[in-house]
């Protein structure tokens, strides 16, 4: 058999920690210094192992009668041939030993980059967090009109978006190489744009049709897109595994209901985040027609029996 053979130090995920080169053959491993391959590992044995060309040709992985033997698949082995893709433990070491000449795969297309990252979409990130800060300012706004305050909202939304996106393109730094800050500033104006959205359409939906839902757990859809964020965070970060990522955003957004829930019950003793719908908009978005006073006074009445039918009852008359 030709060399040269490389020895990989395997992690417990599979990935190489380290990789060995010896030229020739037989190869002795142990944790003395005299082998071929020193494993620095207080399980393995002095000398521990050899590997030496079988009988047909092929790699063979010998034991040389130590405690702890030579681990494949779970099962102890005194000899044990090696193919490419034959991982053995000796001690606490996971080992696999490949020919230089071994196959290898085609390079792996690189999913790292997305299809719209850069100036571009950092620009019309910046630009929806200022439209948003601006806007919200705008909806606020119950006195005379001044520019300074505007201003400084707009300030403040942009420092916002610069700090949730500077600490994500942070992490794509460290975890991605890039630090891609403009896509993640796209995301975040999206996001918040789409929280300005929704609540815009829900206070006027739920104004025209009566649809209280919206004001008592509108505050769930919301952490639903906070958590719709994260996911594309995440997902610039690192673009697999996708499916872990939208199943760690569900909890997220479960945890953060719950914990709404949770809260709205110990301080109002209800689950709602609100008892009545408090969106005042014109009358003519109405689109349900309005009750008359007396039926408002015929529901007092009728609520009025109910009461004093129960204050009776719990008082024993």
């Amino acid at each position: 058999m030709k060399g040269p053979w490389f020895i990989e130090t395997l992690a417990r995920n599979g990935d190489v920690l380290h990789r060995h080169r010896v030229d020739s053959l037989p190869i002795r491993i142990g944790r003395g210094y005299d082998n071929d391959y020193i494993l620095d590992d207080a399980y393995a044995a002095a000398h521990h192992a050899l590997v030496e060309a079988g009988e047909d040709g092929s790699l063979l992985l010998r034991d040389l009668g130590t405690r702890n033997g030579v681990v494949h698949a779970g099962k102890r082995s005194e000899r044990l041939p090696l193919s490419g893709n034959t991982v053995v433990r000796l001690g606490h070491t996971t080992l696999r030993i490949r020919a230089a000449d071994f196959p290898v795969p085609p390079e792996v297309r690189d999913r790292t980059m997305h299809g719209w990252e850069g100036a571009l979409p950092g620009l019309a990130g910046t630009v929806l967090i200022a439209l948003v800060a601006l806007f919200t300012m705008w909806l606020a706004d119950t006195q005379a009109y001044r520019p300074f305050r505007y201003l400084l909202a707009l300030a403040y939304g942009l420092g916002a978006g610069l700090v949730w996106s500077g600490l994500w393109a942070l992490g794509n730094r460290l975890f991605g190489r890039h630090a891609r800050l403009g896509r993640h500033l796209f995301i975040f104006g999206s996001g918040v744009a789409a929280l300005m959205l929704f609540r815009l359409v829900s206070s006027a939906v739920g104004y025209a049709w009566s649809i209280e839902v919206f004001t008592r757990y509108g505050s769930h859809v919301a952490i639903a897109l906070v958590a719709g964020m994260v996911y594309f965070h995440l997902t610039t970060v690192k673009p697999e595994p996708r499916r872990r990522h939208a199943l760690v955003c569900a909890a997220l957004a479960l945890l953060g209901s719950g914990l709404v829930l949770i809260s709205n019950e110990q301080r109002n003793g209800r689950l709602a985040d609100e008892l009545y719908m408090s969106v005042l908009l014109p009358p003519e978005m109405r689109a349900t027609p309005d009750a008359s006073v007396d039926d408002f006074m015929a529901d007092v009445a009728a609520m009025k029996e109910r009461l004093e039918r129960e204050r009776l009852d719990e008082n024993g008359g």
